[in-house]
């Protein structure tokens, strides 16, 4: 078992930064990666970054690719999103999710059903 909390979300404006941080506890030994996802009224929830607990190896969506960074601290079981040159299409609920005990990703590194655990949710909202 793994829970996870969120925080760093807020009311911006097109341009400003945030970072979001995730802090895992539990169950934590088998972590495979870290990954965000978020989503929007009205649509669906979209990936956003992933990374990999023991490489540190990550993978972006190209809808943020260049502006937003994902990092972690192993020692510390937390995972952070730098969120830079926000923009008002990045307005949504972002979550932070963990996969845990389920083995290393293969090839679905970017999928909801990778992932075992997750967070609340916090809202980022950009205005413009």
């Amino acid at each position: 078992q793994v829970q996870l909390v969120e925080s760093g979300g807020g009311l911006v404006q097109a341009g400003d930064s945030l970072r979001l941080a995730c802090a895992a506890s539990g169950r934590t030994e088998n972590v495979a990666g870290m990954g965000w996802f978020r989503q929007a009224p009205g649509k669906e929830r979209e990936f956003v970054a992933v990374i990999s607990w023991n490489s540190g190896g990550t993978v972006y969506a190209d809808s943020v690719k260049g502006r937003f960074t994902i990092s972690r601290d192993n020692d510390k079981n937390t995972g952070h999103l730098q969120m830079n040159s926000l923009k008002s299409d990045d307005s949504a609920v972002y979550y932070c999710a963990v996969s845990a005990g389920l083995g290393p990703f293969r090839g679905t590194i970017i999928e909801e059903k990778s992932y075992n655990y997750w967070g609340q949710g916090t809202q980022v909202t950009v205005s413009s």
